[in-house]
């Protein structure tokens, strides 16, 4: 908290900085210098910034798919997007809820997830948003109730509601994990009174994702809390999947090979070239004889892809016309083909 100073302190300060005896230049260099955070050793930060920009990214995605969603569900429409990712412990989850709110414990189902961890991820709705969108789902106007008090509890039809609604947002959640691993997300179960659920240590770390809803009407805010060893889990298992990926790029060159081995391509042998008069060609006749100014103790040249790859001699196999391979032309004017 900043230090409030009395009067005297203040005309102290004042006559000082008349007389010369207080250098405001220095001074306010002092105020202007950079603050730094202090490290907490006792809770040591287990996600780096890039991991919580990733963490950001994919619930920014998540945030345009439930909102094309509630816009068609509640006929309206809503601004809903990411406000903050932090890495925190659960009791600072815990601790900012009451006995009247309602929260959701959701399963995250994928390859070897399940088994590593099974700790769920937790959805929590302010009681004045889900009770707007319940009252646009009913035909009202979704207004906000001013005068709702802040132990207001949940009726059956409203929890009945509650978890027809959050159940779907809930398995929206997996298309936005889809660029980076398959996830199924399924609610488990509600619990009208978060202050008695206990499925996550109060010291363990997890990843809080805040996101803010706007209706033209009310607003409200929705808090995931994410555990911390099924992030790490979730982490690993992309690691995982992305290092298989890249083995079996590897491993398939020999089939890719194997393939291209299979292909044909069309090799042109070069006799030699000479030019014509259109007169001569016109009178040309079966019989004839064309000049090719190739002498036949030179070698002939292979083409492939119009370039020279390889010289031989010209020759005859099983009564067929055929070249004899007898070198490779230079390795340079391979490369440029």
């Amino acid at each position: 908290m900043a230090e409030v100073l009395s009067q005297s302190q203040i005309d102290a300060l004042l006559n000082a900085a008349r007389n010369g005896e207080m250098d405001l230049a220095s001074t306010a260099e002092k105020n202007t210098e950079k603050k730094y955070r202090k490290y907490d050793f006792y809770s040591p930060r287990k996600f780096t910034k890039d991991r919580l920009k990733m963490i950001s990214g994919i619930f920014e995605s998540y945030c345009r798919i439930i909102n094309s969603w509630l816009n068609g569900f509640l006929h309206t429409n809503c601004e809903i997007e990411v406000e903050s990712v932090e890495e925190q412990r659960y009791y600072e989850f815990s601790n900012a809820l009451s006995e009247g709110d309602v929260l959701t414990l959701v399963d995250a189902d994928g390859e070897n997830l399940s088994l590593l961890d099974d700790s769920p991820v937790l959805f929590h709705f302010t009681t004045p948003l889900m009770l707007s969108m319940m009252d646009r789902l009913m035909g009202g106007s979704g207004a906000s109730n001013p005068n709702l008090p802040a132990s207001y509890k949940f009726t059956d039809v409203e929890l009945h509601l509650y978890e027809s609604i959050v159940k779907e947002l809930v398995a929206m959640l997996g298309g936005s994990w889809g660029d980076y691993i398959d996830i199924d997300f399924k609610m488990r179960r509600i619990e009208s009174n978060p202050t008695l659920v206990q499925v996550i240590g109060l010291d363990e770390t997890v990843v809080i994702i805040g996101a803010s809803v706007r209706f033209s009407n009310s607003s409200g805010r929705i808090s995931i809390c994410f555990p911390g060893m099924k992030l790490i889990n979730i982490f690993a298992q992309m690691a995982l999947t992305n290092q298989n990926l890249h083995k079996k790029s590897e491993d398939n060159s020999e089939e890719i090979m194997g393939v291209l081995k299979e292909s044909t391509l069309e090799i042109t042998a070069e006799l030699g070239r000479t030019q014509l008069r259109l007169q001569d060609v016109y009178s040309l006749k079966p019989g004839d004889v064309i000049d090719l100014g190739h002498p036949v103790s030179e070698p002939i040249y292979l083409n492939i892809g119009g370039k020279e790859w390889f010289s031989g001699k010209m020759g005859t196999q099983n009564n067929n016309m055929a070249v004899k391979i007898i070198d490779t032309c230079h390795t340079q004017e391979r490369g440029e083909s």
